[in-house]
């Protein structure tokens, strides 16, 4: 298009208004609203984590021309590759439009761990202009930043055909891209110059038009940028800042909660009637649990529960047309350690594991070694469960040395790894050869490991393989083979492992023979080879599980008969495990995978016409040793444990060298070993154990062929310390011959508990203690009996549990058996000081302490009379006597009297009992006068006063025509009183309650005359009176009516009836008269009858009637019962 005419149209760039305050074009028609966002750009994220290091720029671009644009990424302090995206406008990614125009490109520098991403426009047309972001995303981390291109055009020549003017964009044909009309655009713009220009304000035009004319204003004057035009627009119409209509309130620029918790976003309204709509990133919100709108007046609220990082978002609330935004960032909480790493020793080959507890399941964790990053590949593996991470090492080297770290948001730990090279150990050495032209030479060895590698060398060279020489590598036995021997092969050869300082040499010698064609006989001769595998003379030894391969050259013309024998079996050249193979002048004896049963003495015989020769060969197989036997543990402490095992009943022929221990954690299959050097003796003590927790052990037998199977698991044991020895022991008590003691519980208990008491006691001056009780005591204290009078003894006391007995507690001083002389005293509870009283009924239980040594006499009196033990119970102890009663009566009451007397000391106290009950009614009670609306009352008090004093009289008043009680006085405390406001022409009769602690009498005195309170000035005229009849025949009012009941079910039928005199009601069945059946209970009640039969049964169905008789007739009605059985169907339904 063309450019616009005003001057100030030809801007390039308009600066972008700040990320806080985007603006938008809604494309309605009405004025731009303030808040509202551009077409084609959206707020910019807050750089809350600043992960650009460069940004790309905004850009005037010549069209036809490529553009780049750079981005850069730090990620050191990223635990993954960040994502990368590049947009156009608000929502176009760009990564699904890359090809010839658009192309991208991705770096990375591993030294200072930048990423570099480009973006390149290849031939930039008049669409590529507008508004541009690039979004970088990692986990929890994110930024953005935006860029503008603005598309200037090119100077071309004129054009001589108008039809060159429709092009394409793109490179791939006349076919490609897009028309592009631009060029017969600016073709015409030239002409359109030459005519007179007219001074016309383009923003004065856009600043007064409608937001709905702005692309058509845009195009009539020639303006192509229109997002950038837009944005000066409104940065001019910031000078004039617009209230809104529609909020009172807005929603603040940004908000921050912490993860976990609950954020709350208010707006308020002008119209509190309004409706609103939230928006969280374009998308509307529903009401759910995580999301509660509320409406309060104007006010509108929206509460985010239990927020979490998805819930870092944009916001809006939308009213109408209007918007308000917000942004909201969550804060996530540091990530602690709540379980640091522990260092680890382990060989090399061996599998290493770290692992680290954290606070929470989601966070990440970065491993590092020395302060460099792990990353996960074929060496370092990571695993997660839940709040645990691990750094697992497959196979650990001596480059894996070295501190181990592992970082959170919030804390760090580090562990130390120690690996120690592994002993290589020689199993099989090589041996000398000495052959012969053509045949073949064999040098074996083997080690302990399995993996190890090694070279093989002739006189300090290293041996090349070829089709004549072979170098084979089979679990732990390496071989070179020489085919064909020459002389040249001749010299010393070595095996060198790989990674070790050790090698195995051995020589090999050529044997030039002359052949003397001269036919002769010569003895045949066995010719032993006392080197390589003979230990001793004739004596060859073979770790079980190998291959034993036994050469013996035989000389003698002409070639000998060979014979294997191992006893009296002959052994056989056929096919198998054990077996002879012979050939010219040399005979082979091969054991495949020798076991223990092929050790022995083996006899090898040579025969030909010459003469015979024979030797003797002893096989001896060697193997690991058996497992160790009994294992198990001889003593505990706080955090260790005494081990012990037997040897092994078979040392596989070669003696143990020592022994390796592991142990585990009861219910765990984590076997953590204890030594790494082998250790000799058969007893150990394993220490760093944790109290309380059940271990079990494991034993493994090594010898020079290698370690055994490991031993059946011992016993489960518990690393227990006896408990700290008992405090403040004290003498509670002493007689003649016993000593009370008494003690606190130990300090320091333990995981082991207490479960009991040791004591024991020694004359002073000796030093045998005796044990005073056989089985530990559980209480904190005991007496001890059987001690010599006079005597002064010493005692100690120990705590005992699984783990053992503790340190004694001795007491300081000795203590002299003898009884103490203590005068006596009673000492009377607080409450028997003052007179007891209990009521009638109750029970009395008296428990009266005293003291005095020796155990003092005991007496009770009653009334100074000796006690009745038929009616009071009393038991004594040695610090107490107790006064029982079970039932309490009057005649329990009285002074009681208790004596302590020890020889001719005494001590007596007296205590009163009273036992009370409610009283009796007053007597005589008497109207003595009666005036006005007044009636004077006396009496005499009760005869029986409950055995306590009478605090008071309840007097009460009843008409004689309502006979109904009312009370007029109560708590009166004489015997008369004076009852007021009474009504005339009544008559009253009275009755008197006594009252005593117990409460009113049971009954009452009542009145032996009335008090008439006569009418004064008045006569009342007496009507005649005319009794009217009311005599009736019976009459039912409410008749039977017919019922179906269920069988089993009780049921009633009812009526009702009038009639006077009372009528006599008769029930009937079928006609017949229902006598006194206790299945039927019939009820009267005010002429209401019912009929109540029990549990029907099918007999009970049939026609009842009931008929009501007096003297005056009779009436009856009568009703049908349907008596049914309920079925099952019936009974499922339900």
């Amino acid at each position: 298009m063309p450019e616009p005419k005003k001057p100030g149209a030809k801007d390039k760039k308009v600066e972008a208004p700040p990320a806080d305050k985007p603006s938008e074009d809604d494309g309605g028609c009405d004025e731009l609203p303030e808040d509202e966002l551009v077409p084609g750009e959206e707020p910019q994220m807050s750089q809350i984590s600043g992960l650009f290091v460069e940004k790309p720029q905004s850009v005037t671009a010549v069209k036809g021309k490529n553009v780049t644009f750079v981005a850069k990424v730090d990620s050191s302090q990223m635990l993954r590759k960040p994502t990368m995206k590049w947009l156009k406008g608000k929502w176009m990614d760009l990564g699904s439009k890359a090809g010839k125009h658009l192309q991208f490109k991705e770096t990375y520098d591993r030294n200072t761990k930048i990423y570099s991403y480009e973006m390149t426009i290849v031939k930039v047309v008049d669409g590529d202009a507008g508004g541009y972001r690039c979004e970088v995303t990692s986990k929890d981390k994110c930024d953005s930043c935006t860029f503008d291109i603005s598309v200037e055009a090119a100077e071309e020549t004129q054009q001589t055909n108008i039809l060159e003017a429709f092009k394409r964009s793109g490179d791939a044909g006349e076919d490609a891209g897009e028309l592009d009309f631009s060029g017969l655009l600016k073709k015409r713009e030239r002409k359109q110059k030459e005519e007179p220009e007219i001074d016309v304000d383009v923003w004065e035009i856009l600043k007064n038009a409608k937001p709905c004319d702005y692309e058509k204003i845009a195009f009539q004057y020639g303006i192509t940028d229109l997002r950038g035009m837009l944005k000066r627009l409104k940065k001019m119409r910031k000078v004039e800042p617009k209230k809104s209509d529609a909020f009172l309130k807005k929603l603040d620029p940004a908000y921050s909660v912490e993860k976990g918790k609950k954020i709350q976003l208010n707006v308020e309204l002008s119209d509190p009637n309004a409706q609103v709509r939230w928006l969280r990133n374009g998308q509307e919100i529903k009401p759910s649990a995580k999301y509660i709108f509320e409406s309060v007046g104007g006010i509108r609220k929206l509460t985010i529960n239990k927020c979490t990082l998805a819930d870092d978002a944009a916001y809006e609330c939308v009213v109408g047309e209007e918007k308000s935004f917000t942004e909201v960032f969550i804060q996530e909480p540091p990530v602690t350690i709540t379980k640091m790493l522990d260092d680890i020793h382990v060989v090399v080959g061996e599998k290493v594991e770290f692992e680290v507890e954290v606070s929470d399941e989601g966070a990440n964790v970065k491993w590092m070694k020395d302060g460099v990053e792990l990353s996960r590949d074929g060496k370092y593996r990571f695993k997660k469960d839940g709040t645990k991470h691990w750094l697992i090492i497959n196979e650990a080297t001596t480059e894996d040395i070295g501190t181990y770290y592992v970082y959170t948001s919030g804390g760090e730990s580090k562990a130390e790894l120690e690996v120690e090279e592994k002993e290589l150990q020689v199993l099989q050495s090589i041996a000398d050869l000495t052959l012969k032209a053509a045949e073949q030479a064999v040098f074996k060895c083997e080690v302990s490991d399995e993996k190890v590698t090694g070279k093989w060398f002739k006189d300090g060279v290293e041996v090349t393989p070829s089709n004549r020489i072979k170098m084979t590598h089979m679990g732990r036995t390496h071989k070179l083979v020489i085919d064909d021997v020459k002389p040249e092969d001749a010299g010393d050869y070595t095996f060198v492992p790989d990674g070790y300082a050790l090698s195995l040499s051995a020589k090999l010698n050529f044997l030039e023979i002359k052949i003397d064609y001269v036919p002769r006989q010569e003895p045949p001769k066995i010719h032993l080879d006392t080197t390589g595998s003979f230990v001793n003379k004739n004596t060859i030894i073979v770790v079980a599980g190998n291959k034993l391969r036994f050469d013996v050259d035989i000389t003698g013309e002409p070639p000998p008969t060979v014979c294997w024998k191992k006893g009296d079996m002959e052994l056989s050249e056929a096919e198998g495990r054990v077996r002879v193979e012979t050939r010219k002048n040399l005979s082979c004896f091969i054991i495949e995978g020798a076991e223990r049963s092929d050790e022995g003495l083996y006899h090898i015989t040579v025969t030909n016409p010459a003469g015979e020769d024979k030797a003797d060969v002893m096989v001896k197989i060697v193997d690991v040793p058996d497992p160790p036997e009994n294992v198990k543990c001889t003593g505990v402490g706080e955090d260790s444990a005494s081990i012990q095992w037997d040897p092994p009943k078979f040392d596989g022929g070669v003696p143990v060298k020592g022994y390796l221990m592991e142990r585990k954690k009861k219910g765990s299959s984590r076997w953590t070993r204890l030594n790494f050097d082998i250790y000799e003796s058969t007893t150990y003590d394993a220490k760093k154990m944790i109290e309380g927790v059940l271990y079990e052990m494991r034993v493994f037998a090594v010898n020079g062929i290698g370690m055994s199977q490991p031993s059946a698991s011992s016993k489960p044991f518990m690393p227990i310390a006896p408990t700290s020895e008992p405090t403040r022991l004290t003498v509670e008590d002493v007689t003649d011959g016993t000593c009370a003691l008494k003690w606190l519980p130990p300090e320091r208990i333990g995981a082991g508990g207490i479960d009991g008491y040791i004591i024991e006691y020694c004359v002073e001056g000796a030093s045998e203690w005796v044990q005073a009780n056989e089985t530990p005591v559980e209480k904190n204290s005991y007496r001890v009996r059987g001690l010599p009078v006079g005597e002064k003894m010493l005692f100690r006391v120990r705590a005992v549990n699984i783990a053992g007995r503790s340190p004694p507690a001795v007491m300081a001083q000795a203590v002299t058996i003898r009884e103490i002389v203590e005068r006596p005293k009673i000492r009377l509870p607080r409450q028997l000081r003052t007179k007891y009283i209990k009521r009638v009924g109750e029970k009395v239980n008296l428990v009266i302490p005293f003291q005095g040594k020796p155990r003092p006499v005991v007496t009770w009196l009653k009334d100074g009379a000796p006690l009745d033990t038929k009616l009071v119970n009393v038991r004594t102890s040695d610090v107490d006597t107790i006064l029982f009663i079970r039932q309490a009566a009057k005649e329990h009451s009285g002074q009681y009297t208790l004596s302590v007397q020890i020889e001719n000391m005494e001590d007596k106290v007296t205590l009163e009992i009273q036992i009370v009950d409610k009283p009796g009614p007053p007597i005589a009670v008497t109207v003595t006068d009666v005036w006005g609306f007044n009636a004077a009352l006396e009496w005499k008090p009760p005869k029986d006063n409950g055995n306590c004093e009478i605090t008071g009289y309840t007097i009460q008043k009843a008409d004689l025509k309502t006979k109904e009680w009312f009370t007029v006085l109560e708590h009166n405390r004489r015997p008369s009183c004076t009852a007021s406001d009474l009504v005339m022409g009544n008559e009253y009769t009275f009755r008197v309650f006594s009252e005593n602690i117990c409460g009113m009498s049971d009954d009452a005195g009542i009145s032996k005359n009335t008090a008439v309170i006569a009418k004064t000035g008045l006569k009342q005229k007496q009507q005649p009176y005319k009794e009217k009849d009311m005599c009736s025949s019976p009459k039912f009012i409410t008749p039977l009516i017919d019922r179906s009941v269920i069988a089993g079910y009780s049921a009633a039928i009812s009526c009702a009836v009038r009639g006077h005199p009372k009528p006599k009601i008769i029930w009937m069945k079928n006609k017949m008269i229902i006598g006194e059946d206790p299945k039927y209970l019939m009820q009267n009640n005010q002429g209401v009858l019912t009929l109540n039969i029990r549990k029907p049964s099918l007999f009970d169905g049939g026609k009842y009637t009931c008929k009501a008789i007096n003297d005056l007739g009779e009436d009856e009605v009568e009703c049908k019962l349907v008596v049914r059985v309920i079925t099952e169907k019936e009974e499922a339904k339900k």
